[in-house]
This record gives structure tokens, C-alpha cells and sequence, in this order.
């Protein structure tokens, strides 16, 4: 964009900008109808989760022999989803790639939705939810699960911080809008913290984005690596694994990649962010998707090639179970869905249009749950010992319709949570796309538009 252009047209290019990336912000009769339905599919979930309080885990379908389901195999892929802001906002971020600057916020609110929630799963798989608290108080450092309670906290407030600094401007832009809610306006005022738009104020404000940005790489790798590491700590078959860590953050690139294609397409076409949200975009984030698949792949292949090639008799059951038993049609619908059929698709360039890549994009967020649950259950139905006089219902594990209204109901909150983010910020960055479109001061801009 030409850094010349006159201040008439910098000002009639920003207007533009400010109205098509708020026009979708504040309460509309879409949002209650909306968060209407996802709240009356909450309250039911509500309803199942007090059963299984006042039942107990019997209701589900979690027994002695297989103690973690569905629930364990939710939070993995909502740790998984949730790492898409880091790979988006950080690591490309840090590369350079300005095409990120539109879908970048959408990504860090994936992230903080699928994070947030990601703790209250692992509560719904506690017999005795009371008792969270003693993971803080009681806490040893040598166990697993008190290092993945701190990452996920961790991680969820470096990801806020992330999202909230480059919102900062927006905020300060937003607070000087005068067809906005009055309790949205001082919302805006209230957290642009005095924002001016000062050569200082900028300065500092790119040092932070990008110490955050540095600091959120690690803390987002420990988060999926200490998650693995819950699993590949013990002897069990299928999980006694040293490459866990980095197949668990490779599969989250993945499944994180998905969700974003999905929410990508959805803004685009309901917020009419045609003109910000292009083609270009979904063309680059399939190329995205096609690396960080193909480097799954090789982990797929390297988790199953090694002991099937030692064929040990606890593997080979597991294995058989996967290839060709119970499991088998899962693990093949996750394998094709989620890594194999999307890489030789989005080679072609005409599968990384928007909506070619949303539909890939759901069948691998789809595969992606169902290898999480993979990775979960099959292993616990064969323990090294054999399992004898046990009612049949210990044998398999099958999920009760209580257990998947609970699961389901973490789906809806990350759904609202992400719906009531994007009708309040604006989607798209402001000042940063205004920039992008040479207009060098948009905050001396906003106070003069009507």
C-alpha cells in the first residue's frame, strides 16, 4: 500500500475499516437466539453432570480396569485445539508472516476458549470434585498431574495477556465510537488503559507482544508434553512411548490448524470479513496445515512401525485391536480423516479455498477427537495381567449417554465462550490492518469521525 496517500483518502479508508470490523460487535437477535440454544443445551448437560454427582462414576462408563474415557481423552484434545494460538500468534508471528495479522486474534480466542475449559474436563472426570483443591495445597513436584494444573493456568494467562495487548489500540479506538452501547464504550475505556496512540506507546507495546510471544513457545510446548507425559510415564502398552511429547504437539498443531479453518470460514461469511479474511489466507493456512501434517505422519508411522515391527504379545494385541479388531474402524476414519486423505487433497490448490478447506478442516477436528480417544482407551483393555472374574461391562468400555452429555457440554462452553469474545472485540484487528493500508494514525483518525 502506498505510504503517501493523502489524508482524505487515509481517512475514508479507515472509516471503511472501522465499520466493516465492527459491524458484527454488540448484542444482536441472532447472538440471544444463539446463546439461547447453546444455553438450553448447557442446562441439560448441567443436568447429567449433577446425576453423575449424586450417582457417582457409575453412571459412566469408566470401570476398574479402564479409568479414563472419554472425559481424559476431551481434555487431550482440548489442550491440542488450544495451541493453535501459539503456533499462529508466536511461532509464525516471530517468523514474519504478516498474512497471520487478520486471523491471529481468532486463533488466540480458540486458544483461551479450548484452555479455559480444558480444566473444568478433567473435573468432570473426578469422582469427588470437592477434593480439586488438594492438588494445590497437597501438591507433590514430582507428580505429572500437578505440572500439567500449572502449565494449563499458565498457559491460559499468557494467552489472555497475548490476546488483550494488541487489543489495546482497538480498545482505545473503539472507546471514542459513538454508535456503540454506552456499556461496551466504557468497557473499552476502562481496559484501553489511556491509550493514545503515542510513538512511546507503540514502541512499548511491540516489546511486549513480542516478549510474550517468546515466552508463550515454551509454556504452550510444556503444556502438550507434560500432558504426554502423564501417559508415557508408565509401562502400559500403547503409551510406553519416547516420542509422546513431540507426537502429542505435532497432533495439536494438527487439530489446532482444523479448528481454525473452521472459525475462519464461519467469520467470513456471518461477520462479512470478506475484504480481510481472503482466499490468500485460507490458501496460505492449508500450506500450514499440509506441514504440520506431514510431520504428524511421520510420528503416526514411527508409533506403530516400532513395536509392530518387535511384535511383542502385549503390543501385538493392542496393535490388532487398532488395525484390525475392536477399535479398527475408528482408528482407520481417525488416520485417513485427520492426517492421510487432507495432506494429498490440500496439495492442490484448489482444495485450499475457503470452502474446501472448512470441510477438511472438520473432518480433521472430528479425526482428532477420535484419536485422542484412541490413544486413551484401547490401552487400559489390556493390562499386563489377565482380567478374570469381572462382570462383561469391565471388559470393553462404551460411553453412556450421561457421560457424552457432559462431554458434549464442554464443547457448548467453548462455543460461548468464543461467541460472547467475538461480539465484543472486534475479530480483526484495527490498527493493525490500518497500518497495513498505510493509514499511519488511525487513533487521530477515530476522533475525527463522526
Amino acid at each position: 500500500m502506498d505510504n503517501n496517500i493523502s489524508i482524505e483518502q487515509q481517512k475514508e479508508s479507515f472509516k471503511k475499516i472501522l465499520s466493516d470490523i465492527t459491524k458484527p460487535i454488540g448484542v444482536t437477535k441472532s447472538f440471544h437466539i444463539w446463546m439461547g440454544f447453546l444455553s438450553l443445551i448447557l442446562m441439560a448437560c448441567f443436568y447429567a453432570y449433577y446425576i453423575q454427582i449424586r450417582e457417582g462414576l457409575s453412571v459412566t462408563g469408566l470401570r476398574d480396569y479402564i479409568s479414563w474415557g472419554m472425559y481424559i481423552a476431551n481434555f487431550v484434545f482440548f489442550v491440542a485445539a488450544s495451541l493453535v494460538g501459539m503456533l499462529i500468534t508466536a511461532v509464525l508471528g516471530l517468523a514474519g508472516a504478516k498474512w497471520i495479522t487478520p486471523i491471529a486474534r481468532i486463533a488466540e480466542i480458540i486458544a483461551i476458549g479450548f484452555a479455559a475449559v480444558a480444566g473444568l474436563v478433567i473435573v468432570s472426570d473426578m469422582g469427588r470434585p470437592e477434593r480439586l483443591l488438594n492438588v494445590f495445597i497437597h501438591g507433590r513436584i514430582q507428580s505429572p498431574i500437578v505440572w500439567d494444573v500449572t502449565v494449563v493456568t499458565t498457559y491460559v494467562l499468557i494467552s489472555t495477556i497475548l490476546l488483550y495487548l494488541p487489543l489495546i489500540p482497538d480498545l482505545g479506538i473503539l472507546a471514542k465510537k459513538k454508535n456503540l452501547p454506552e456499556w461496551l464504550t466504557k468497557i473499552y475505556s476502562m481496559l484501553s488503559v489511556n491509550w493514545r496512540g503515542t510513538g512511546a506507546q507503540y514502541d512499548l507495546l511491540h516489546r511486549s507482544i513480542k516478549i510474550m510471544s517468546i515466552l508463550i513457545v515454551p509454556v504452550a510446548l510444556a503444556i502438550h508434553t507434560v500432558t504426554s507425559w502423564l501417559f508415557a510415564a508408565t509401562p502400559r502398552v500403547g503409551w510406553d512411548s519416547t516420542i509422546f511429547g513431540p507426537y502429542f504437539v505435532t497432533g495439536a498443531f494438527v487439530a489446532g490448524t482444523g479448528c481454525l479453518a473452521v472459525a475462519m470460514y464461519f467469520f467470513r461469511n456471518n461477520y462479512k470479513l470478506h475484504n480481510y479474511i481472503t482466499e490468500d489466507h485460507f490458501n496460505k493456512l492449508g500450506k500450514v496445515m499440509v506441514l504440520v501434517m506431514l510431520v504428524y505422519l511421520y510420528f503416526n508411522i514411527n508409533e506403530f512401525l516400532v513395536p509392530a515391527y518387535k511384535m511383542k504379545a502385549a503390543d501385538a494385541d493392542h496393535i490388532h485391536a487398532l488395525f484390525s479388531g475392536h477399535h479398527a474402524l475408528m482408528f482407520w476414519f481417525a488416520q485417513l480423516s485427520s492426517v492421510i486423505v487432507p495432506i494429498i487433497l490440500l496439495l492442490f490448490a484448489k482444495m485450499r479455498k475457503s470452502f474446501p478447506l472448512m470441510i477438511i478442516g472438520l473432518f480433521v477436528v472430528i479425526g482428532s477427537w477420535f484419536k485422542r480417544y484412541l490413544i486413551v482407551v484401547p490401552t487400559q483393555e489390556h493390562p499386563f495381567l489377565p482380567i478374570q472374574n469381572v462382570p462383561d461391562n469391565f471388559l470393553f468400555y462404551k460411553p453412556t449417554i450421561i457421560e457424552t452429555a457432559i462431554t458434549l457440554g464442554s464443547f457448548v462452553l467453548v462455543l460461548m465462550i468464543i461467541t460472547v469474545l467475538s461480539k465484543i472485540f472486534p475479530i480483526v484487528p484495527i490498527w493493525e490492518t490500518a497500518h497495513e493500508k498505510g493509514i499511519h494514525e488511525p487513533e487521530k483518525l477515530a476522533n475525527e469521525l463522526d
